[in-house]
């Protein structure tokens, strides 16, 4: 009754009625009463959402706007505070908490608080102020594009209405929340993950990181399993105080419980480690990106494009690099990255831009890797789905399925034929997934027949029996071009497992974001699902079809060091689709094969055209074929300023020029001006 309005006063008058008369409590009740502790300790609680586990973390001190939403409030009227739970301990509310010691004696049925429960009630101030400096940067990292409206958007769901407190109620509900987790462990009672990620949630009230930390290490021990809404509190924590070892830390460890970050989470360690400037950190956040979320938030992207625009990412990267090592890796991951680190040195440009039909950058003109299952994870991820749809259809039906694919198959496409019949539409109608059939036909190499999957409900009933419906039916059996699927069965299974086994199309707008996909992971699924599904409208002149994009749409990292991130969308058209293009003028030294031939040809070149009377050859070091020593350059420009070099030093062989011919023979490089 008290979560679903949310009333945490009147729980707590509930709480002490049932200690009073003496009430066993059981763990529902005290999980109910720490959620609605905690979540009042941050100063909002959302009605109806006890025991839903919300997470905690979700913006790292982003949402500073007024919540929207029907609001009741608690204490000073003047008193503002945000729906953001995580901003609190980056607020910079001066006072210590402290550390908080959890035990405690009974005494004729009241708790006796400890002196640090004392001295927090009567001289609470807030929570802990993190590293000036480190504060400073957190709250500069990222707003200097924040739209309030585009930052809300990205918020989590808020209900019609929620509850706001002030900060004398904050400070009652850490002190109270923290009195009834004692009661709990003084009454045996289990714990349970929803009650111990409270009690984290009233640690992080107090930016106690340490403490939601510990919560989260006991879980295990009990036999408990934490979830990822178990480590928001910690997390949120470390990266609001600026403490990076810690908050890493708090990550290694989900890691290790099997446990994976999504974005929310990446990006608050993403934003301390700009703040921070932790390049390295930030070189494998983007990496984590790429294999967790692949396309990120607006406000992601614009944490990414501040990073690249900073001074400390122009002063990070490697100078030389072996370029066949590089090309050898981006071969082995499949395409799209190498995970050498940063290459190169010099100011990043960072721009807006879309990709062509061709798959080029429209801004760089690079083209873009297509990155697709390789023969032994499509083998895999076929075996997986078929491993699922074997425990969960009935009778053998999807081994019979098998069989017949064995003997009809390959396809190069297949129909979601449910999902084409009833586009637009309550009721199916064959002629709509015929239209689909003989256009996707006409895009096929062979124009083969696609394979349709349909449920067979879809083709019984008297207006099966009419006569244009029947023959298209019929016409697609004589095609062996048609597979019904048993009552009872999930035709979802029948249409995946047959598109990733022949590796070809699968025509569908379904999203694939439902229990059924969900249970295959994110491993290889989002992968495959970018390269083979075809989405399909109608218009006047008859069924449009969106194939796969030209590339894949996920973070790349080319050969060069350079970096395309796609951005999210609304909707799911990739022509609509912005990308960051991250670039850098001057890339540093790259050895190559073809850098001997080069430098061999410049060598010669130079030789022709010196005067002999000259005395000692300003290139004769740089021009030896050693390929440590080498700049990467394209023949034409490298021999235009050989001749302009080579001219320049036969008449003044005291000029700018030959001296700086001279820092380059003392430096092992070449200079580059970038104009």
């Amino acid at each position: 009754m008290y979560s679903k309005s949310g009333d945490f006063l009147g729980a707590v008058q509930w709480y002490d009625s049932a200690r009073k008369e003496g009430i066993q409590l059981g763990q529902y009740h005290y999980a109910v009463l720490l959620y609605l502790c905690a979540s009042a300790a941050v100063g909002v609680v959302q009605p109806a959402k006890s025991g839903s586990g919300a997470r905690t973390l979700n913006r790292l001190d982003l949402l500073n706007e007024d919540v929207t939403t029907n609001r009741v409030k608690f204490g000073e009227e003047d008193e503002v505070v945000s729906n953001d739970l995580l901003s609190i301990g980056a607020r910079g509310i001066e006072g210590n908490a402290g550390k908080m010691d959890l035990r405690s004696n009974r005494t004729n049925g009241n708790v006796e608080y400890t002196d640090e429960i004392k001295s927090i009630r009567q001289n609470f101030n807030g929570f802990p102020k993190p590293n000036a400096h480190v504060s400073d940067r957190l709250n500069d990292v990222g707003k200097t594009k924040g739209d309030s409206s585009d930052i809300e958007n990205e918020a989590i769901d808020q209900e019609d209405q929620v509850v706001i407190f002030d900060e004398n109620l904050k400070k009652f509900a850490v002190e109270k929340g923290f009195e009834i987790y004692r009661e709990m462990c003084s009454d045996k009672v289990p714990m349970n993950e929803a009650t111990l990620t409270s009690v984290a949630r009233m640690a992080m009230s107090i930016g106690d990181g340490d403490m939601a930390f510990d919560m989260v290490k006991q879980m295990k021990p009990m036999g408990i399993n934490p979830r990822l809404r178990s480590y928001g509190p910690a997390l949120s924590t470390f990266c609001n105080s600026g403490d990076i070892e810690k908050a890493f830390e708090v990550e290694n460890h989900m890691l290790k419980n099997g446990v994976y970050p999504e974005e929310p989470e990446l990006q608050a360690l993403l934003r301390l480690s700009i703040a921070v400037g932790r390049g390295d950190k930030v070189y494998y956040l983007l990496h984590k990106l790429r294999t967790s979320v692949r396309k990120v938030s607006p406000y992601t992207a614009d944490l990414i494009e501040d990073w690249f625009k900073g001074k400390v990412a122009s002063r990070l990267g490697k100078r030389k690099w072996d370029e066949r090592d590089i090309r050898e890796a981006i071969k082995n991951h499949g395409g799209g990255w190498h995970g050498k680190g940063w290459l190169g040195r010099g100011k990043w440009s960072v721009s807006r831009a879309s990709v062509g039909s061709d798959g080029s950058c429209k801004c760089c003109g690079e083209k873009l890797a297509t990155i697709d299952l390789d023969p032994w994870e499509t083998e895999k991820f076929a075996k997986s789905v078929a491993a699922l749809a074997l425990k969960r259809e009935k009778n053998s039906s999807f081994q019979k399925f098998q069989k017949w694919l064995d003997y009809f198959g390959p396809f190069e496409a297949v129909i979601d034929g449910a999902n084409a019949g009833l586009f637009s539409q309550q009721r199916f109608l064959p002629a709509k997934v015929n239209a689909v059939v003989n256009g996707i036909r006409q895009k096929l190499p062979l124009r083969r027949w696609p394979l349709i999957i349909l449920h067979n409900r879809h083709i019984t009933g008297k207006k099966m029996e009419v006569p244009v419906n029947r023959a298209i039916i019929d016409k697609w059996r004589n095609k062996d071009a048609l597979y019904l699927t048993p009552t009872g069965s999930n035709d979802d299974w029948y249409w995946l497992y047959a598109a990733i086994k022949f590796k070809c199309l699968i025509v569908t707008n379904d999203e694939m974001r439902d229990h059924t996909f969900q249970l295959l992971g994110n491993d290889f699924f989002p992968k495959w699902k970018e390269r083979h599904q075809v989405r399909f409208s109608f218009s006047d002149a008859g069924p449009e079809f969106h194939m796969p994009p030209p590339c894949s749409v996920v973070i790349q990292e080319s050969e060069n060091g350079h970096w395309h991130i796609p951005i999210l969308l609304e909707h799911e058209y990739e022509a609509d689709r912005t990308w960051l293009c991250v670039t850098r003028a001057s890339s540093g030294l790259a050895t190559r094969p073809e850098d001997l031939q080069l430098h061999q040809w410049s060598e010669q070149h130079v030789m022709e055209d010196k005067d002999p009377q000259d005395g000692v050859d300003p290139f004769s070091e740089t021009l030896q074929p050693n390929h440590d020593n080498v700049r990467k350059s394209p023949p034409e420009t490298h021999q235009n300023l050989k001749n302009i070099f080579a001219a320049a030093v036969s008449s003044y062989d005291s000029t700018l020029l030959s001296e700086l011919d001279t820092a380059e023979r003392c430096g092992n490089c070449i200079i580059d001006f970038q104009i």
